[in-house]
């Protein structure tokens, strides 16, 4: 599948490409953030991983199928090496991407271990974004008042927005409810990925917090370092920009 993507082109550089890919729930302005930093020295994707913004909806919901779609896409870019930053869901894709191929060059995962999570993280997001597509309403304020029933977080609630237009969600809600356990897992594979990477955690996330999420990072990426974020949580691209920004600029060539 070849995802909706954009390409911001540095016909100066040298480096090798920067791929973004966002997490569950995500598109790709959701990294934009850290993408707009590295327009300056490297050539930038960001991409719509399927069932998700502008890509194409499919009933199959799994990280190989994940990551040969980002193959795919590259591939049509005629894009061969590249870089990767991703972010939860868009983490575990990312490294998919760098145990399955050669093409990975750097790989940095922000808040996401190559664990099978048992917690169920999403269930009142799923009833809020059921309830506010059954409602068959058609303005982003009638959305919000339905997902304040289910959702505190206003946060939570203005990052599903973005997804939200002419009265429809734009991703497969139903493909993402139904593998919402393939989401939550990781393949079970015995590959150790040699070169190093970098894991980004935030201090205040529950996604690498406990002996066994490390335990499996350091099995699969044995040369990787996990530096905290102090005083982030999960999304802690939107919350602490500037040092996740600065510990890219510091690992990403």
């Amino acid at each position: 599948m070849i995802l909706n993507y954009e390409i911001h082109q540095n016909s100066q550089s040298s480096q090798i490409p920067l791929v973004f890919i966002h997490g569950l729930f995500g598109s790709l302005s959701n990294l934009g953030m850290l993408a707009r930093a590295f327009q300056q020295s490297h050539s930038v994707v960001q991409i719509d991983l399927r069932n998700h913004g502008h890509s194409a909806h499919d009933k199959e919901m799994n990280y190989f199928d994940m990551a040969n779609d980002v193959l795919e896409t590259l591939d049509y870019l005629n894009i061969k090496k590249f870089s990767v930053v991703g972010h939860s869901m868009g983490g575990k894709v990312a490294m998919q991407l760098a145990l399955s191929t050669d093409r990975v060059e750097q790989l940095a995962v922000l808040d996401i271990a190559p664990f099978a999570y048992k917690e169920r993280h999403h269930d009142e997001i799923f009833q809020a974004l059921f309830a506010v597509e059954q409602a068959n309403i058609e303005t982003r304020q009638q959305a919000i008042e339905i997902m304040r029933e289910y959702i505190s977080a206003e946060m939570v609630i203005q990052f599903l927005l973005k997804s939200f237009s002419k009265g429809k969600w734009l991703f497969n809600i139903d493909a993402l409810y139904n593998h919402y356990q393939d989401i939550t897992d990781w393949p079970n594979s015995e590959t150790a990925w040699q070169n190093e990477a970098l894991f980004l955690k935030g201090s205040l996330s529950p996604y690498i917090s406990k002996p066994e999420h490390m335990e499996a990072l350091a099995k699969h990426f044995p040369h990787a370092e996990v530096i905290e974020v102090e005083g982030a949580g999960h999304w802690l691209h939107a919350e602490k920009t500037q040092q996740v920004l600065d510990q890219l600029q510091t690992y990403i060539v």
